[in-house]
């Protein structure tokens, strides 16, 4: 990873679990952030030791410093201080607090740290009081920080509360632009999965326009999380999700994805558009896959829908991407193929894009609320409109080839305001 000018700022990390961690990967390999300020929020282990082996090391990507500098580096952790929780990874200092939970309780202004990423998942309604008594994301506005970035979507409780004024979702690439930094002081990152989705649709939406778009529907066949268990078990009281409480390990599990609400949030054209979007667990550590099914309505002249023209859309605006996020390919890849991928918001595999056009036909009749003066007037009753139906692939690294980096990438461009 190419290392960028040293800004002086601190950055807080709340949350060490994956994005928790690797986010401090990705900063210590970017060297942006003078120190960094990990909260765990509970005693770990026996000793700091024990923490530095958990960072040092991941079933997924390997040792830190391979992971950096490649297969012969040697580690990159010294200067262990129980006394201060700190110690030294690869010249940057990274202190790590171990006493509380509560946001509010984290006295980031006595750390010097004006920005958090908040990972942990649990703080994701930013119309919570900052003393609300489990925590909530306010509560690090209240203890010094001035701008908090989220790790995931926003889910507000309160179904009859607005998104308030001070808090944005974007995803960088898509709506990056609209962040304000005189206004915005919470931040969400959105999703993996929307992330990957945005870079899927925009290009469609540049190209064809919304109203070609006559549907859509999204599946994510999506890598394993910390949400799911390792073997059955009860579910908790009131849980309603049972399949949450099945081994990943041994299962393909259904389950819910908020991709399509965040899709809206951060391209609004999507409102005008019918679209589902569903999610299936499967049992892998990282490596997600998006299928996009799309109902184009062709044009009755023109150069019509084809697998070729949708993959040409794609190539293009991978092209045209100066930041790297859209990806294109037309090799045959698996899901092991694209971890680690630096950046790559999705990978558009084009080698397995389908299109498939046919003609719907409508009897007007049956469409409600037709005047029968106007049905009258008419020669034919009956419509034929031609429809292309089209499936698009698009891999993502849900962790940190592609989530964590482009997280880092917002971390980053928000800290340039401060």
């Amino acid at each position: 990873m190419e290392t960028e000018k040293h800004s002086g700022l601190k950055l807080g990390i709340n949350g060490f679990g994956r994005i928790g961690k690797l986010t401090l990967w990705h900063h210590v390999g970017r060297k942006y952030f003078s120190e960094i300020i990990v909260n765990i929020g509970r005693a770990v282990g026996t000793s700091l030791k024990d923490i530095g082996h958990y960072t040092e090391r991941d079933s997924t990507y390997g040792l830190l410093h391979g992971f950096l500098y490649g297969q012969t580096a040697k580690s990159l952790i010294d200067d262990m201080d129980e006394k201060t929780g700190t110690m030294n990874i690869d010249g940057v200092k990274v202190r790590f607090l171990r006493s509380s939970r509560n946001p509010a309780e984290l006295n980031w202004k006595n750390h010097g740290v004006k920005l958090v990423v908040d990972t942990t998942g649990k703080f994701l309604d930013p119309t919570l009081p900052p003393d609300y008594p489990q925590g909530s994301v306010r509560g690090h506005l209240d203890a010094g920080a001035e701008k908090v970035i989220v790790s995931a979507p926003f889910k507000i409780k309160d179904k009859g509360k607005a998104m308030p004024d001070d808090s944005v979702t974007t995803v960088m690439g898509i709506n990056d632009n609209v962040y304000d930094p005189r206004r915005h002081k919470i931040i969400s990152n959105a999703s993996c999965t929307t992330t990957c989705l945005a870079h899927m649709i925009k290009p469609l939406l540049n190209a064809l326009g919304s109203k070609k778009i006559l549907s859509a529907h999204m599946a994510t066949v999506h890598a394993a999380t910390g949400s799911q268990q390792v073997l059955d078990r009860l579910p908790k009281s009131g849980v309603t999700d049972l399949r949450k409480n099945r081994s990943i390990m041994n299962n393909i599990i259904l389950t819910s994805t908020g991709a399509a609400n965040a899709l809206r949030l951060v391209i609004p054209e999507m409102k005008e558009i019918g679209f589902i979007a569903e999610s299936v667990r499967v049992p892998i550590s990282s490596g997600s896959l998006i299928i996009l099914v799309m109902n184009l309505q062709e044009e009755l002249s023109g150069e019509p829908i084809s697998r070729e023209m949708l993959n040409d859309i794609f190539r293009q605006a991978a092209t045209d991407d100066i930041k790297g996020y859209l990806h294109y390919t037309d090799e045959q890849n698996v899901s092991g193929d694209i971890i680690g991928m630096p950046r790559a918001a999705t990978i558009i595999e084009g080698h397995v894009t389908h299109t498939r056009t046919a003609e719907q036909i409508i009897d007007l009749k049956k469409v409600p609320r037709l005047e029968k003066e106007f049905l009258s007037s008419l020669k034919d009753v009956v419509i034929r409109i031609p429809i292309t139906q089209a499936v698009i692939y698009g891999w993502y690294d849900n962790e940190q080839g592609s989530y964590v980096n482009i997280l880092g990438d917002r971390t980053v461009s928000i800290a340039e305001y401060m």
